[in-house]
């Protein structure tokens, strides 16, 4: 395969040697891969036909001149999953989850080690540094114990346990930093000079960068089939491309790829980007919303999302802050608790349980759908970038289990499980009654709820239903659907109301339906909320209902 590097200082050419890490003529560590896009343009597209799913697909576009098949663990070809009940819930139905947990490790840094590893054992390199907050050295270790190779690992303190263990398991040596990310590199950098090895210098990283664009590849290929798209000539792109960040190599390696396809005419124009950061640690989001073409450094970065806690990004920045310009994207950043609550709801919606910084950019989804900047009719796809393995304990928070005494020989059986039972599903839980003739809008509601708290929850599919089991069950709370057969909504809060023992219970009602300033006044005084469906994760709607429920 041909392929040169090419300074983004000076421009300069040269060919690709993994251990020349700055440019011969300026000294610049910038450099990237360029192809013969014009050849490419022409022959790759007829080829993936007849390949298997997987990052290799793409070869003719990677920094690695004779792929080494017995080196990959299965990278890349993740799905791209429609997020159907989050699109329902945020009034956006078009959001589509990236799924890089389906890498061999769980993690997109996957893609960076395989061709990185790749890479350097054609160079014939035998041992290497790499510092990193638990991914990045999860996924180096196992693909350099499969090629053979020995990877020093350079950790914060702050990494789990488990992952450090998992890390030593491949046969890496672990070396645990006390002291911020930052200065772990600054270690790592150290030792790498004073040995003369290869380090992973992240962003920098040449082969990092190709290996990230390959999202891009996937994404749009992968939209394109999704929606059957009669143009067969170009590649569908999604409106947003949404990931958290930390050091920034994702959402640039993504743009390239991005770029590259635009260059060779299989798609028509790049996605915005929409790089998330923790609130604690937020250097590039603060920067941006300053105007600053440089950005300011976090000096202690204060997040318990210790994947996302660069505090100095560098001149990755000034990259992002680039192409978040040029494609009218935006930069956000969130709460830890808004991200571990996210964590929340894309488990509990879609299935899915991901890492802490996949619930960064899912909060950032959020934001950024609320604020109106990502419009309802958009097309958006999300990095969801690992697994949580474990869930941590501070995010799954107290009483997250219940223990069941199974009966002993000298109980009844009967009445000792019934007894066991009762401490699974306690009568003290708030009690909340869904009124809703659509079987969608009342799971939606449920699994909302679901995600807040641990409630009881009852169903009713019409309101005369409804109204029977508000009368024998006496809730907590009532969320109502106004158009309903047999008996609607207003009708239901009427006999509520007429009622001395269902007179106080509070009613949210929930309406698909623009109201008629007539239908207001019917509800005036009668309801505590009233909610557009579509716009239930708003704050207004869970503080609403956590409010009542007290």
């Amino acid at each position: 395969m041909t392929f040169i590097i090419k300074c983004l200082d000076c421009g300069h050419n040269t060919p690709y040697y993994p251990t020349s890490t700055t440019c011969p003529k300026c000294n610049s560590q910038w450099r990237e891969a360029e192809y013969d896009y014009e050849l490419i343009s022409k022959t790759l597209r007829p080829k993936l036909a007849k390949r298997r799913l997987g990052l290799w697909r793409f070869k003719e576009l990677l920094p690695v001149r004779n792929p080494n098949a017995s080196l990959s663990l299965g990278e890349g070809g993740t799905p791209l999953i429609r997020a159907v009940n989050l699109g329902m819930m945020l009034g956006c139905p078009n959001i589509y989850i990236k799924d890089e947990r389906q890498g061999p490790t769980s993690s997109f840094k996957d893609r960076q080690a395989a061709v990185t590893i790749a890479a350097l054992k054609e160079a014939g390199i035998t041992e290497m540094v790499a510092a990193s907050t638990g991914n990045v050295a999860i996924s180096y270790s196992a693909y350099a114990s499969r090629a053979g190779m020995k990877l020093w690992a350079f950790v914060t303190s702050l990494v789990p346990g488990v992952k450090m263990r998992e890390i030593a398991l491949y046969g890496s040596q672990v070396i645990k930093i006390t002291g911020s990310y930052d200065q772990c590199k600054q270690v790592a950098a150290e030792f790498a000079r004073q040995r003369g090895l290869y380090q992973d210098m992240g962003a920098r990283t040449i082969t990092s960068i190709e290996a990230m664009k390959t999202i891009a590849f996937e994404i749009a290929e992968q939209l394109t089939a999704i929606e059957e798209a009669e143009d067969e000539e170009m590649w569908r792109t999604p409106d947003w491309y949404v990931q958290a960040i930390s050091g920034g190599m994702g959402p640039i390696g993504v743009y390239k790829g991005f770029r590259e396809m635009q260059q060779m005419g299989w798609t028509d124009r790049i996605p915005a980007f929409a790089p998330i950061q923790a609130e604690g640690c937020a250097p590039m989001v603060n920067s941006w919303k300053k105007g600053l073409e440089k950005a300011e450094p976090v000096t202690s970065p204060m997040t318990r999302i210790e994947t996302l806690a660069t505090g100095d990004p560098g001149r990755s920045y000034e990259f992002l802050r680039s192409y978040v310009n040029s494609t009218h994207g935006a930069f956000e950043s969130v709460s830890d608790e808004d991200a571990f609550r996210a964590m929340h709801v894309l488990a509990k919606m879609e299935g899915i349980s991901a890492e802490p910084a996949a619930g960064v950019a899912f909060a950032g989804l959020f934001k950024l759908i609320r604020s109106g900047v990502i419009k309802p009719s958009d097309t958006v796809v999300v990095n969801c970038t690992g697994h949580t393995m474990p869930a941590d304990s501070s995010i799954l928070g107290e009483n997250w289990s219940r223990d069941v005494k199974f009966p002993t020989l000298s109980e009844t059986p009967q009445e000792g499980l019934l007894s066991a039972l009762t401490q699974v599903a306690p009568e003290r839980f708030p009690k909340i009654v869904i009124v809703e003739d659509t079987t969608e809008a009342r799971r939606l509601i449920r699994r909302i709820l679901q995600s807040q708290g641990n409630f009881t929850i009852l169903e009713a599919n019409n309101g005369r239903e409804g109204l029977d089991l508000i009368q024998k069950e006496l809730p907590d709370l009532v969320i109502l659907d106004l158009m309903m057969p047999e008996m609607d909504g207003f009708t239901v809060i009427q006999a509520l109301r007429s009622n001395q023992e269902t007179a106080t219970i509070p009613v949210i009602v929930a309406t698909a339906k623009e109201l008629t300033p007539d239908e207001k006044n019917r509800l005036g005084g009668q309801i505590q909320a009233l909610m557009q469906k579509g716009d239930f994760l708003n704050d207004e709607f869970l503080d609403e209902v956590k409010a009542l429920i007290k």
